[in-house]
């Protein structure tokens, strides 16, 4: 068995980063899976709804805008990666205890978990558990910007969820830093 694990959220300029693992039954439709950011947004729903429900186990992780700003997005990436497998492991125990249970994660990098865990290039496009992973991380983060640009709204989060588009670039202007801006990231 395999638990795929990626992250959402490294390249903004604002709000956390999430993470996801994911463990997919034999059964599971792997035909709905792809790299997060080649699918729409409806179809990242679709998906996120049936991994949700099908998959043998998933976990969200998060690390906040202070954590990245103290430990840098790289470590706060692994650490919100070690929190999704946690919270896998709360969610569902006996999945996360499975013998020959083996971790692939997207990148160059490996958390600190307690099994084999494997860092690859391009897992994200290649690994379905990773898939899932891209899937449930973006849109739970995704879902995050929205509910922050409820709060505030003169930074349009709900557009660029963050992201150093021009249009955020200039309300870090002229509001300045937001309580979730990573402040030790360059806005110019």
């Amino acid at each position: 068995m395999i638990c795929g694990l990626d992250e959402a959220g490294r390249g903004p300029l604002a709000g956390p980063v999430c993470a996801a693992a994911v463990i997919l039954p034999v059964s599971f439709p792997r035909e709905i899976l792809n790299d997060s950011k080649k699918l729409t947004a409806a179809k990242r729903e679709h998906a996120r709804s049936i991994i949700c429900t099908q998959a043998a186990a998933w976990g969200i992780g998060w690390a906040s805008p202070a954590e990245i700003d103290t430990i840098n997005i790289l470590q706060a990436s692994l650490l919100a990666m070690q929190r999704a497998f946690e919270d896998l492991t709360i969610r569902y125990p006996a999945e996360a205890v499975k013998e020959g249970l083996a971790a692939i994660v997207d990148g160059l990098f490996s958390p600190d978990i307690p099994i084999a865990c494997t860092p690859m290039v391009k897992a994200d496009a290649r690994v379905p558990e990773v898939m899932a992973a891209s899937i449930l991380a973006k849109t739970a983060r995704d879902c995050m910007m929205r509910c922050y640009s409820w709060l505030y709204p003169e930074y349009g989060y709900e557009q660029h969820k963050g992201y150093p588009t021009k249009a955020h670039r200039e309300a870090v202007l002229k509001y300045g830093p937001s309580p979730i801006q990573r402040v030790t990231f360059r806005v110019k």
